[in-house]
């Protein structure tokens, strides 16, 4: 019984995690131009604590060399991202988590194998 109530959990937590993670890329797009300034930018990943007050998320920034900038005005935005979010999901969640934001530089990563590899 125990453990069927933690997978549970886990398949809530994953579908939670992707739906923040559609909503945030949705209010990047229609809402968020001036915070991502012309860069793309990609929620890659978010993962949300057993009991949803937090959700870490990734971000994945091309061009790579913007990602501090557009770092820095996403942590600017939070409260503005939260609170969108929050109008987005009040359905599924009574509390809107706590964002902390991440730059998920795996893309980058690839990037630079790719160019030794052709060297």
């Amino acid at each position: 019984m125990h453990n069927n109530m933690e997978l549970q959990q886990t398949t809530r937590q994953q579908k939670i995690s992707r739906q923040i993670q559609r909503d945030i890329a949705e209010i990047l797009q229609k809402e968020g131009q001036a915070i991502v300034s012309g860069s793309l930018v990609t929620v890659t990943t978010v993962r949300v604590s057993p009991d949803f007050a937090y959700a870490k998320v990734y971000f994945s920034i091309f061009p790579f060399d913007k990602s501090a900038q557009v770092m820095e005005a996403l942590e600017k935005n939070n409260w503005f991202i939260r609170r969108e979010l929050g109008r987005r999901i009040r359905n599924q969640l009574k509390i809107v988590p706590e964002l902390q934001f991440f730059l998920d530089d795996s893309l980058e990563y690839i990037e630079n194998i790719d160019s030794l590899l052709k060297e």
